[in-house]
């Protein structure tokens, strides 16, 4: 029995979305992030992004659990 797998798009999805996030933390914090490789960013740049996309998430989850 074979199992198709319909998550392919939904990851894709996902995928996109997150990316867009990243890019919009990015922009907020002044770093500039190129679609595709990015390893010329410093430690500090890329730890500006995820510490911003960090406190987001932690925003909307707090808000949501008003």
């Amino acid at each position: 029995m074979s199992k198709s797998n319909n998550n392919s798009s939904s990851n894709s999805n996902k995928s996109e979305a997150m990316q867009r996030f990243k890019q919009e933390c990015a922009n907020e914090v002044g770093v500039n992030l190129k679609s595709g490789y990015n390893g010329d960013l410093t430690s500090r740049e890329a730890g500006s992004i995820g510490g911003e996309m960090v406190k987001k998430m932690i925003k909307s989850q707090t808000e949501q659990m008003r």
